[in-house]
C-alpha cells in the first residue's frame, strides 16, 4: 500500500491575475475562481487535471497581511516569472508519513476553507528538503477534496518530471512510498521541475 500520491502541482507567480491570463491562453482553458488562504496571506487560482489530482495557481496576497511565520513554499522568497516549484503530496496517515520520510517536512498546520479541512505540514523556515523540492505533504480531513469539485476542462497530467542534482538520493526516498511513476527525478545541475499537460489543443509543457 503506497504511504504516499499525488494530490497537485503548484506554479508561483508574483502578479495572480496577470500569471491566470497567460495560463488560460497558453493552455485554452479557464482556470476557477479565486480563492484565499487567510493563515498564509496567499491566494490561488486551481484547474482540474482530473477526478483525484488538480493544478495551482498560487500568489502573496498583496491585500491580505502579512503573516508572522513564513508562508509554505517558500514563497516569500519567490521572484521572477511564473513558473512550477511545487508538488504535493497527499497521505492518510500524516504521523506515519514524517515519522518515515526524513526529517525537515516541518510540523502539520490544520486549515480549512469552506467545507475543505486539511493539515500540512510546513517547516518553520518555510523551505522544504532537498532544497524546498521535496513534496509537501498534506492530509485531507473527511471526503472533501478539490479536484472532483472542479470543472473537468479534459486537461490531464501525462508526466511530471523534477530535474535536480540529487535527483537519485530524491527517487530513493520517494518513490518506494508513491505509485509507479508518479514523478520521474532527472539529474540537472540546476533544480527545475516540468509537467506534460493535454489539452484540448494539444499537448503543453510547462516548466
Amino acid at each position: 500500500m503506497n504511504l504516499l500520491h499525488l494530490d497537485h502541482i503548484a506554479m508561483a507567480c508574483t502578479d495572480l491575475a496577470a500569471a491566470k491570463a497567460a495560463l488560460e491562453e497558453t493552455l485554452g482553458v479557464p482556470l476557477m475562481p479565486r480563492g484565499e488562504h487567510p493563515y498564509m496571506g496567499t491566494h490561488n487560482h486551481l484547474l482540474s487535471l482530473g477526478p483525484e489530482i488538480y493544478f495551482e495557481l498560487i500568489a502573496i496576497n498583496p491585500d491580505a497581511p502579512g503573516p508572522d511565520h513564513p508562508r509554505w513554499f517558500n514563497i516569500d522568497n519567490f521572484a521572477g516569472d511564473a513558473r512550477l516549484t511545487n508538488w504535493i503530496v497527499a497521505t492518510d496517515d500524516m504521523t506515519s508519513a514524517l515519522k518515515t520520510l526524513p526529517e525537515g517536512f516541518g510540523r502539520p498546520i490544520l486549515m480549512e476553507r469552506g467545507d475543505f479541512r486539511w493539515q500540512m505540514a510546513v517547516p518553520e523556515s518555510g523551505i522544504l528538503p532537498f532544497d524546498g523540492w521535496a513534496p509537501a505533504v498534506i492530509e485531507w480531513g473527511g471526503e472533501a477534496h478539490p479536484a472532483p469539485r472542479l470543472e473537468d476542462h479534459g486537461v490531464r497530467l501525462q508526466a511530471l518530471t523534477l530535474h535536480h542534482p540529487q535527483a537519485a538520493e530524491m527517487a530513493e526516498v520517494f518513490a518506494p512510498h508513491m505509485p509507479r511513476d508518479t514523478i520521474l527525478f532527472m539529474a540537472s545541475e540546476t533544480p527545475w521541475m516540468e509537467a506534460l499537460l493535454s489539452t484540448p489543443q494539444g499537448d503543453v509543457r510547462l516548466t
